[in-house]
């Protein structure tokens, strides 16, 4: 019996090679397709990310200004002519005719002022005036009896030059008295207090019995008679406007107690200057009263129609950026990039704001700005459109008390 073993050889060692190099390369197939698709979800992501931190605005033309603007500001009414009326002379008030709001005519009596001193000196001056009127007149048979004497040479030339100085005395007297009596007799025609031109009485503080002192003192007017026919506006206009401010301008007011009604009125003078407390223009209007429905010293809201800048341009008032450079607005040049633009603002109408130079036509103005946004930023625009922000209207342009442009 042999020992020797015959072995044969390992015929299922290559298959098992193959098997394990598939297993290999399907393994590093399956890591190359994670490594790659993680890369292409990583550069997905970096450009997303990049995409949302570019800002999505809303930006548009800049609207024209409208051809008029409508200016409106407070102002108040006052008589074309109010008179507060004092006594000349003094007395007792004797009797008062005419009540607050009294129409009356010019000349018309108001009131009554006893006199008894007043009448004591006209009085006395006339009895003056008689007196000196005597003397002139024996002065003067006087002098015409020396003339004639010294014509025939029986007195001296220096007596009858005295009797002719003394009639020349004489009638001098004769005038201061009669000049005297006039005077008193014109402060006698004050003690009737009348009207001085047709009008409303609108204040009466003294009654019967009151003690009334020559020239009031520190005591209140008797009357006073106010012309309402026509009424004063008076209205202080911003400086910036001041320019616009022409003879021809027109202007509607309304008044508190007259809702829905509006009154005409027309410019009728400035007081040419600017008042340096508040940087304002007094401007004048007339307004006609006619009807009686407005009232002296009324509060009223007064709107000037103003022609309106051709290169003032409208943006909303979100549009600007408040920084360090000054008052600037963002607006997307060609490329979509933003661009910060310095601008001046000629009026603030709330939500709408009148840039007067630093834009163009053609800028397009962003909206609300990031408070981020820098010039030279990406930017997208949600809803481009050719139109103006605005549509151009004649708003209330300027509406506010004191306040200047």
């Amino acid at each position: 019996m042999s020992s020797e073993i015959d072995i044969a050889p390992n015929k299922r060692l290559p298959h098992l090679r193959l098997v394990g190099l598939a297993v290999l390369v399907v393994a590093a197939g399956i890591a190359a397709s994670g490594i790659v698709s993680r890369l292409h979800a990583h550069t997905q992501l970096a450009q997303w990310s990049a995409e949302q931190a570019v800002p999505t605005v809303v930006a548009a033309s800049p609207s024209q200004s409208a051809e008029t603007q409508a200016l409106v500001l407070p102002g108040h009414l006052a008589a074309l002519v109010n008179a507060p009326i004092y006594a000349r002379v003094s007395g007792y008030l004797h009797a008062w005719y005419s009540d607050i709001g009294t129409h009356v005519k010019a000349g018309q009596l108001l009131g009554l002022i006893d006199t008894p001193d007043l009448d004591q000196q006209l009085e006395q001056a006339k009895a003056d005036l008689q007196n000196s009127i005597a003397n002139e007149r024996l002065a003067t048979v006087t002098a015409g009896r020396w003339q004639k004497m010294d014509q025939e040479g029986s007195v001296s030339q220096q007596v009858t030059d005295e009797k002719t100085s003394d009639l020349s005395a004489k009638q001098a007297l004769v005038a201061a008295n009669e000049a005297n009596v006039k005077r008193l007799e014109a402060l006698e025609s004050f003690k009737r207090i009348v009207a001085p031109f047709d009008g409303v009485v609108t204040a009466r503080t003294t009654d019967i019995g009151d003690l009334i002192d020559a020239g009031g003192g520190n005591r209140p007017e008797l009357f006073a008679v106010s012309d309402e026919d026509r009424l004063r506006v008076y209205v202080n206009v911003p400086q910036s406007y001041a320019s616009e401010i022409k003879p021809g301008l027109t202007a509607t007011l309304t008044v508190p107690e007259r809702p829905g009604m509006t009154f005409n009125a027309t410019l009728d003078n400035t007081d040419d200057s600017i008042t340096q407390s508040s940087g304002t223009l007094l401007v004048q209007l007339m307004v006609d009263n006619s009807s009686g429905l407005l009232i002296p010293g009324d509060y009223t809201k007064v709107t000037l129609t103003l022609p309106a800048h051709s290169h003032s341009m409208l943006i909303p008032a979100s549009a600007l950026i408040f920084r360090q450079q000054g008052l600037q607005v963002a607006v997307v040049d060609q490329d979509g990039r933003a661009e910060l633009k310095t601008v001046s603002v000629k009026t603030d109408l709330g939500t709408q704001v009148e840039i007067d130079s630093g834009l163009s036509p053609t800028d397009r103005v962003i909206a609300n700005p990031p408070d981020s946004l820098a010039s030279g930023d990406s930017v997208r625009i949600a809803s481009p459109s050719p139109t103006p922000m605005h549509e151009p209207v004649a708003a209330d342009h300027y509406q506010t008390g004191p306040a200047h442009g």
